[in-house]
């Protein structure tokens, strides 16, 4: 995917804020397709990694009860203005992305 994810991360004196969307089409398997009646095929990502500076701050396993487009907020503290944020998912098809941010 061209682009997959947008993230913002601050630290507003007391705890670091992250919010994050990724795009991806979260299909659960269970839909069918109007036109030709067929299962559309489940497409989800099962693993989200957060990392604050190269240190695994956050897993999250999901399924598919997941929304298309999922958003993903969180707050943490240890962190400061400057140091580096990374997430990466892995989807149950192979895919997979990532993208970084500096807290602000």
């Amino acid at each position: 995917m061209a682009r997959d994810m947008k993230i913002r991360a601050w630290d507003n004196g007391k705890n670091t804020s992250i919010k994050a969307i990724i795009f991806h089409p979260m299909e659960t398997g269970l839909r069918k397709d109007k036109k030709t009646g067929k299962k559309i095929p489940g497409h989800y990502i099962t693993e989200v990694n957060c990392e604050h500076n190269g240190k695994n701050i956050l897993t999250c396993l999901w399924g598919p009860g997941v929304s298309k487009n999922p958003f993903l907020s969180f707050d943490f503290n240890g962190a400061k203005k400057g140091d580096k944020i990374k997430i990466s998912w892995l989807d149950n098809q192979g895919g997979k992305g990532d993208s970084s941010a500096t807290i602000s």
